[in-house]
């Protein structure tokens, strides 16, 4: 094609339908004419450089030939097959959750009054019971709704009654409607900050407090816990000094008391006003001051006796907790430990 170099052109395209081999394409031709002028592009030459355009590409194999075919067509859908599946589907939902419902009863109001503590079956039974699913769906469901189940809906079938047992079992043994942890001390046991004291550690039940001096006045604190009712629990406490409790080495002794009627340790507790040796306990995100170590939360029971001037020497505290609404045999649950307050002098 010649231009003329003194006359103005325009580009002009066309989006034009190539027809061959099958197959549908879509070309766009473009070209430079003089103002003025149409293009025109006949449909007889665009099938031509389609069809030569397939030749240059070659043949397609048997297997390519039979693969697009298959690409093609459509899967049959049936209403009626797949209807008759979704009802399955619900037949074995519902089987399963109320499946996971009848354990979490069975276990709550059947076998954990028969316990005195938890044990493993609590956790294992549920884990072999989901081994009777496809049993109990063979019993119930009707044969041509259980042929149709796969492994898939065995699976999926356990997780539900998993989660569906979890989930109730947290309601059922959690308040309002039972309690299943006994009140525990909230973080340890711990001192005023007085003069003469030159370090102290919290570690592994041990109070370890190291004097400058030959001794030392000694108010020992501690914070009861509990996630429900904590003034409800009785608390039975012995300090004495040595391994061996006699009425001469015994500091402080009581037994079966509730923990609201102990005003005057609690009153002991607040005057320390947050002064405890081992710190505050701070909130490791925000670094926010949240209580004293040995008692951080608002909701925590303080209780604080002033034991005197003590000197070297190692010392135990006996701490033993209960409460009534378990649901456990005997309706008790109940905590108990000794702890070691060791005092050294240092050189």
């Amino acid at each position: 094609m010649r231009f003329d170099q003194h006359r103005p052109y325009e580009h002009s395209c066309s989006l034009i339908a190539l027809f061959g081999t099958g197959r549908v394409r879509a070309g766009l031709i473009c070209a430079a004419l003089p103002q003025g002028r149409v293009s025109m592009v006949d449909v007889d030459s665009a099938m031509r450089a389609s069809a030569y355009s397939g030749k240059r590409r070659g043949r397609k194999s048997e297997d390519e030939k039979k693969e697009e075919k298959q690409s093609r067509v459509l899967e049959p859908f049936d209403p009626v097959e797949h209807a008759k599946k979704e009802k399955a589907d619900a037949y074995s939902m519902w089987i399963v959750i109320v499946f996971g419902l009848f354990v979490a009863a069975f276990i709550r109001y059947w076998l954990m009054p028969t316990m005195t503590e938890p044990t493993r079956a609590l956790w294992l039974l549920p884990m072999l019971l989901m081994a009777a699913i496809p049993s109990l769906h063979k019993v119930i469901v009707p044969a041509h709704y259980y042929e149709m189940y796969t492994a898939g809906n065995w699976f999926r079938a356990c997780f539900l009654f998993l989660f569906t047992w979890l989930a109730l079992s947290f309601i059922v043994a959690n308040p309002p409607l039972a309690d299943v942890a006994a009140p525990t001390l909230a973080g340890g046991l711990d001192i005023e900050e007085t003069e003469g004291i030159e370090s102290i550690k919290w570690k592994s039940g041990e109070l370890k407090v190291e004097l400058n001096q030959d001794n030392v006045d000694v108010v020992l604190g501690m914070g009861i816990r509990d996630n429900i009712d904590v003034e409800s629990a009785t608390i039975s406490v012995s300090i004495w000094k040595g391994n061996s409790m006699t009425e001469e080495n015994t500091l402080v002794h009581f037994e079966n008391v509730e923990v609201s009627s102990l005003t005057e340790a609690n009153t002991n507790f607040e005057a320390v006003d947050g002064n405890w040796s081992r710190g505050q306990l701070k909130n490791t995100l925000t670094k926010d001051i949240i209580g004293p170590r040995v008692a951080p939360l608002a909701t925590d029971f303080g209780l604080a006796w002033d034991l005197g001037q003590l000197g070297p020497g190692t010392y135990k505290i006996s701490i033993s907790l209960e409460e009534d609404g378990a649901p456990w045999k005997g309706g008790l649950n109940t905590w108990s430990t000794t702890y070691e307050l060791s005092i050294v002098q240092t050189n």
